[in-house]
């Protein structure tokens, strides 16, 4: 190979290179995060398993983006199921159809919000729930725009004094991930969690305080939504809406953003 070839070869590849590594601000992403109701446990009937888009992806154990399908997280391998993330994800991608959408699964079942803290432990699943998030969140960037998260959480956090907590610690946690996309105003939509025991009205109660306390945040109702028998997890029907609800409240976030936007 001459030199001309050679230097033409190396041009080509860090062209490559460099177009490989730039951001798509037309990918857009968003984070999922939260327990076993954002994870799924709903049964993956054919219905679901059938369940896709060809602008939706998502990023796997490995880091790597592939086709969003059920189920969408793998923190409990063995009964990860429907949750709401698949659902949202499509939804997202019929209200933007000009870019692709990618979903950056975070969730760990039976998590307390004490645990999604810089250095918190997980000893059922191994994991750092937070920490791990991060090392996610930041891959994710490498590609695309973080657009957006959707938070389910709650049960381990609703009886007792844990619930008076609560809202400080999530406004803690949303503050923190705002800062490590760079992006103050991120849209959080967090979800009430089902009405399956008395004392999760106890979540309930203090996330409507949240919109007034933080801005460009929202909650998504649980109202009519069912569990799979077990009065804690969602069927998969339910959790298939809530994702819906998730996104609809995701894109009333945006859209007074882009209207604020405009105006100035």
């Amino acid at each position: 190979m001459n030199n001309k070839v050679f230097l033409l070869a190396a041009l080509l590849l860090n062209s490559f290179l460099l177009s490989a590594q730039k951001v798509d601000t037309d990918f857009h992403i968003y984070l999922l995060m939260g327990q076993s109701n954002m994870a799924g446990r709903g049964k993956i009937t054919a219905e679901f398993r059938n369940m896709q888009h060809e602008h939706l992806v998502m990023l796997d154990s490995n880091y790597k983006w592939v086709a969003a399908k059920h189920p969408v997280h793998f923190d409990k391998p063995k009964v990860a199921g429907v949750g709401p993330g698949l659902s949202f994800g499509i939804t997202m991608a019929e209200a933007y159809p000009d870019v692709k959408i990618g979903l950056v699964p975070c969730a760990v079942g039976g998590t307390s919000i004490q645990k999604w803290v810089p250095g918190g432990y997980d000893k059922t699943t191994n994991t750092h729930p937070y920490d791990d998030a991060v090392q996610r969140i930041e891959e994710a960037m490498k590609y695309g725009v973080i657009k957006g998260v959707i938070w389910h959480q709650g049960e381990a956090n609703s009886g007792g004094e844990s619930s008076k907590t609560y809202i400080a610690k999530l406004t803690e946690l949303i503050d923190r991930v705002r800062t490590l996309v760079g992006n103050p105003d991120l849209p959080f939509v967090a979800g009430e969690l089902g009405d399956f025991k008395p004392h999760y009205q106890n979540i309930n109660d203090v996330l409507k305080e949240l919109p007034q306390k933080v801005s460009h945040t929202a909650v998504a109702t649980s109202e009519g939504l069912k569990d799979k028998g077990d009065v804690t997890h969602f069927d998969g029907p339910s959790a298939d809406e809530l994702g819906k609800r998730f996104a609809a409240k995701m894109i009333e976030l945006q859209s007074i953003q882009n209207t604020n936007t405009s105006k100035k």
